[in-house]
């Protein structure tokens, strides 16, 4: 008899979920609150202007390709990317700029060029990262933490031998002062640590296994933007055979003799044999669960960073700038204490520019570029968010004009802001956090709630806020995690 999955949430993990179950043979319906798949992986069109709204790094591709071969197709027909040349621009307040090239040795030689650090430091840097991605990967990205045969494994016990050199011991600063002589070398390397909203000054140096992705392996651009990985995998979804119920809010989880069998809306109950939950973990127990136990001790772990991002319809091309672009503040540290310490930002705050435009010309019209542009921010907690982006504003636009030698304001043809209040409720992620618990100690990973319950039977979990993490191609594994604990090693369920 033909089994029943419902799915809590069309985030990416969620479309990814129901793509592998269905395939594992499953009947799948997924119930989304929004009106449209993919949760922070969204677009907007201000008048001629198109914005990727959420995640806008793209590395593992094969994550993506991978769901398309499971179930007999050919990637490149539904799915297209290219591989970057420059990974990023970075620009500083002096006047010294970097560009992060995709080939290593001319990254390399960049750096000894214009920062007069050796070449071969960024080259050991990299195997570094390659060593502790090639030790770490196989237990933290792609197995449950949560499940002893993880860690009785044959590669689980090797590893147990070399903590040391895999970061465990030491911050992410911390390793990099070691490594590199240029504090600019050290502050680009630190910035590692906002991809999955963590401080460089407490986050282990484990998350140094972060730039081996992006240069080892590579960053990539899909040709029809970010929101393609959205739309080509909720396609997929249709296309075996998967059911969407979008504007239907999911009330609660129903729960029978500790055993989930379904879910409820405004409406009506669904019957299911297992339910998936892709909604932020905290959110989930706040509401769809909030008549079951609660796992208190991981619901008050401190939440990661969020983001204050402006979407800037620009009317001029500026040349100087890639597909990602950073200018970096003058003091790092002062401005990771302003979020995780005080609550705030910064006076003087990185700012993040993403213009797809750089790669995908229609994304504006000819003579103008769509600015993607966000700094870090503290999540939600109380704060007078609207005297902060206003301030924030002015500050980001003086920054920008300083550093570009520009007057950005009366380019600004179309505006939008998202901020930590709105990246809530748009996408139920608590406190406007974007990647759920905060990874700011050595422990974080252990401190994420598994792809499982261990309370309730037939109750699984993907998505940012669970294991392995947040960003795209953790929230895809998470999916894989998930589901190969639901149907063990069986390539299709009988």
């Amino acid at each position: 008899m033909e089994k029943k999955a419902i799915v809590v949430g069309s985030g990416i993990a969620g479309l990814a979920a129901s793509v592998r179950l269905s395939h594992l043979g499953y009947r799948v319906e997924v119930f989304e609150a929004n009106g449209y798949p993919g949760g922070k992986l969204s677009e907007i069109q201000l008048g001629a202007y198109r914005f990727d709204t959420g995640p806008s790094l793209f590395t593992l591709p094969e994550q993506v390709d991978e769901l398309f071969k499971l179930t007999g197709r050919n990637p490149a027909d539904h799915f297209e990317y290219i591989r970057l040349p420059v990974a990023c621009h970075y620009f500083w307040e002096d006047g010294k700029q970097i560009k992060a090239y995709a080939d290593i040795n001319a990254f390399a030689e960049e750096v000894e060029t214009k920062l007069g650090e050796p070449a071969d430091h960024i080259r050991q840097s990299l195997e570094r990262s390659a060593y502790i991605y090639d030790h770490l990967s196989p237990l933290f990205m792609h197995q449950s933490l949560h499940r002893w045969k993880t860690w009785t494994s044959p590669h689980a016990l090797k590893s147990y031998l070399k903590m040391g050199k895999l970061g465990i011991f030491d911050t992410m600063n911390g390793a990099n002062k070691k490594q590199f002589q240029h504090p600019k070398l050290v502050q680009l390397f630190n910035r590692y640590a906002t991809y999955n909203g963590s401080d460089p000054y407490q986050t282990a140096a484990t998350l140094n296994i972060i730039p081996h992705l992006e240069f080892n392996i590579g960053a990539f651009f899909p040709k029809k933007g970010m929101h393609a990985i959205t739309e080509s995998l909720y396609q997929l979804a249709k296309d075996v055979g998967v059911q969407f119920h979008f504007n239907t809010k999911v009330q609660k989880i129903l729960v029978a003799n500790k055993k989930a069998v379904g879910i409820s809306t405004d409406t009506e109950s669904h019957d299911a044999d297992i339910v998936i939950n892709n909604m932020d973990m905290v959110n989930a127990y706040k509401h769809l669960l909030s008549d079951q136990k609660q796992p208190k001790m991981l619901l008050r772990q401190p939440k990661s960073s969020s983001a204050l991002i402006f979407y800037w319809g620009i009317k001029k091309v500026f040349p100087e700038l890639d597909l990602h672009n950073i200018l970096f503040s003058e003091d790092y540290e002062s401005e990771f204490k302003h979020i995780f310490k005080q609550g705030q930002i910064s006076s003087d705050p990185t700012v993040y520019i993403n213009i797809t435009s750089v790669y995908k010309d229609d994304d504006a019209p000819k003579g103008g570029m769509n600015w993607f542009t966000m700094v870090n921010t503290p999540n939600n907690q109380g704060q007078d968010w609207d005297e902060m982006i206003k301030t924030a504003r002015q500050n980001i636009i003086k920054k920008i004009n300083r550093i570009l030698h520009t007057d950005i304001e009366p380019l600004i043809e179309v505006e939008e802001i998202l901020d930590p209040r709105t990246i809530e409720s748009k996408t139920s992620s608590a406190l406007g956090a974007l990647y759920g618990n905060s990874s700011n100690n050595r422990y974080a990973a252990f401190l994420r709630h598994a792809n499982f319950s261990s309370e309730i039977s037939n109750l699984y979990f993907c998505g940012g806020s669970v294991h392995p993490g947040g960003g795209i191609p953790l929230c895809l594994l998470s999916a894989k995690i998930m589901t190969e604990i639901i149907v063990p090693k069986n390539p299709k369920m009988n």
